[in-house]
């Protein structure tokens, strides 16, 4: 499927690396100007290079994900230069530890939800009045199979995530009646560095790369998605949506 994105604004964090490098790289290849945020600045330069190789362009905005003000400002600094943004991509994610719940660390617990939850929501009140100038505003949360599975040892993360879909969910039912459109994603095991951490054991060939998973989600973010408040979930034969429980 061909997607057309000249025109469109888009920001991607934890852009540097995995699913977020890709994702951002099909953005730009459909003709998108991507805003690529991590705190990698080597891999930010690495996809600037891809971009510009692909003919696409981007604007590089290295930080950390726990400086609450540089997200804060973030949204003012768009609006300052494109007055509106069509697609966030919010990506950036840690998995913490694998561990019994009594023994993870405070600190540990602390940074994943600060990371994985209060920066995410950070971000949506930063860009969300950019978001609703859009005609065609398209919001992707990255969530993790994890927040329904709550498998043992993983409760940290999973609660992480499980919160973060909480305020996908949230965000969508408050803005039903605007063009913007907001889904959660589960992209699946998927060969990258943090799925190696989580699970070391595995052989990565075995798994899809986050080339084929950014393929699949670049539909997302154009015109024909019509639908909010789901999860989308990548598996194998295709990606499929699935409205949670009420």
């Amino acid at each position: 499927m061909s997607i057309d994105l000249k025109g469109r604004i888009a920001l991607v964090t934890g852009a540097s690396r995995g699913i977020g490098y890709f994702t951002a790289l099909e953005l730009a290849k459909a003709g998108a100007h991507v805003i690529a945020c991590a705190r990698t600045v080597g891999g930010l330069e690495d996809l600037d290079d891809a971009i510009k190789a692909a003919g696409g362009t981007a604007t590089l905005v290295p930080f950390d994900l726990t400086d609450m003000a540089a997200i804060d400002a973030l949204g003012g600094s768009i609006y300052e230069r494109w007055g509106k943004l069509d697609i966030l991509v919010a990506n950036a994610g840690m998995l913490g530890v694998i561990s019994p719940i009594g023994h993870i660390e405070a600190k540990v617990w602390e940074k994943v939800m600060t990371v994985n939850v209060t920066a995410t929501w950070r971000l949506i009140r930063s860009v969300d009045p950019l978001l609703q100038k859009s005609d065609q505003g398209r919001a992707l949360i990255l969530s993790s199979g994890a927040a329904h599975k709550c498998k043992p040892f993983w409760g940290v993360y999973s609660a992480s995530k499980a919160a973060v879909e909480a305020i996908a969910r949230t965000w969508a039912a408050e803005s039903e009646r605007l063009p913007l459109k907001i889904v959660s994603i589960d992209p699946g095991a998927t060969r990258t560095a943090m799925r190696a951490q989580a699970v070391p054991g595995e052989d990565p060939e075995t798994l899809p790369h986050p080339r084929e998973i950014a393929e699949e989600l670049l539909p997302l973010c154009g015109p024909d998605l019509t639908e909010t408040g789901k999860l989308y979930v990548v598996r194998e034969d295709a990606l499929k949506a699935y409205r949670l429980p009420e």
